[in-house]
């Protein structure tokens, strides 16, 4: 058996896994991490489906309905980073983030940033309008209703250029902070502040 050495400090001398781990920590918990990623290959689907493959692309909207359910439901039962609890006072403090941003002042926000929050929102809310006009306009009631077919398509374009900018501000933040940002939605842990 080998027995740690103490570092200069009297600090004991590690594994590599357990010194990165303790300059870690986790933020996104595995159901969230699970809806984050299934949830981006329905819109990816669901996006290049309609009309072609109309069967899947309906499959794939009732499961973006309930993934949307579980999500809400989760942003008040999850761990942590998941509940909603701070999207009011992210959402105020977005305007001013956002001005900062351009100077490439960030600050450092182990769960969403206020950019974040505001884009979880608008792709929560288009997300919903999309999922909820595409369930509509299969049913007797709303079938060949043109303001619902509009409605459809105009959300969902919205959520497409929605994705588009959320992954242009995590490639951003993440050369801005010098962070790997897809690997921690990956692992779910993000670096504590002070290690690079």
């Amino acid at each position: 058996m080998v027995q740690a050495v103490p570092e200069a400090g009297g600090a004991p001398n590690r594994a590599p896994a357990d010194r990165t781990a303790s300059r870690t920590v986790e933020v996104w918990d595995l159901p969230l991490r699970l809806w984050h990623w299934i949830l981006a290959v329905c819109v990816l689907v669901a996006w290049f489906t309609p009309t072609v493959y109309d069967g899947l692309h309906r499959i794939v909207g009732y499961l973006v309905i309930g993934l949307l359910a579980f999500r809400l439901v989760w942003g008040f039962m999850g761990s942590r980073y998941s509940r909603f609890r701070m999207v009011g006072v992210r959402l105020r403090a977005a305007p001013s983030y956002l001005w900062n941003l351009r100077r490439g002042i960030t600050g450092r926000y182990i769960g969403l940033n206020p950019a974040g929050t505001l884009m979880l929102v608008a792709l929560l809310l288009s997300l919903i309008v999309s999922a909820v006009t595409g369930a509509m306009s299969v049913t007797v009631a709303f079938f060949g209703v043109w303001w619902i077919e509009d409605t459809h398509a105009y959300a969902s374009d919205a959520v497409i250029v929605l994705v588009v900018l959320h992954v242009l501000g995590v490639v951003l933040m993440a050369v801005l902070q010098r962070e790997n940002l897809i690997r921690a939605m990956i692992t779910g842990r993000k670096r504590i502040r002070g290690h690079l």
